[in-house]
């Protein structure tokens, strides 16, 4: 079991050496994109990676304050479904009423990998593939769609 400061540590240089791995890696627009924190420009939405020991994950959290905003942003998602899915070739998990650990509910669409360990440091640049793979299918969808989107909260 790490110390909470070892934790820290490792935290840090695995998302530097992502940080790293990604310098360089250009937009679908050709534009730089900071992945760490990719900006939806949709106030409420989040592209999140996660990797914690028991998750390693791309997650797309849609965090409305206002229900009824929320659920037409994910009919519409759910009508671009089938472009999504196309776009970012692996399984996709839809879950309209995810309950984050602080107890938040949000709709989530998740992509995730399995049998990786976070603390196996063998295992960093297979995740690091993995999402840089899953970010830029989801930048070349969300490029293409995102007026949609924003046309939706504005």
């Amino acid at each position: 079991m790490l110390s909470k400061e070892a934790r820290k540590e490792r935290n840090e240089k695995f998302w530097s050496g992502f940080k790293e791995y990604m310098r360089g890696t250009l937009s679908s627009t050709g534009k730089r994109v900071n992945w760490l924190n990719y900006k939806t420009e949709v106030q409420g939405t989040y592209l999140r990676l996660i990797c914690d020991g028991k998750t390693t994950a791309v997650c797309y959290d849609i965090q409305f304050k206002d229900a009824g905003i929320k659920a037409i942003f994910w009919e519409q998602l759910g009508e671009l479904k089938k472009v999504l899915e196309a776009s970012l070739q692996q399984t996709t998990i839809w879950e309209e009423n995810y309950i984050t650990k602080e107890g938040l509910v949000i709709g989530r669409i998740s992509w995730s990998i399995e049998k990786i360990n976070f603390y196996n440091d063998e295992d960093w640049d297979k995740i690091y593939a993995f999402f840089k793979v899953r970010l830029q299918e989801f930048d070349e969808f969300y490029q293409e769609f995102k007026e949609i989107l924003i046309a939706l909260v504005d």
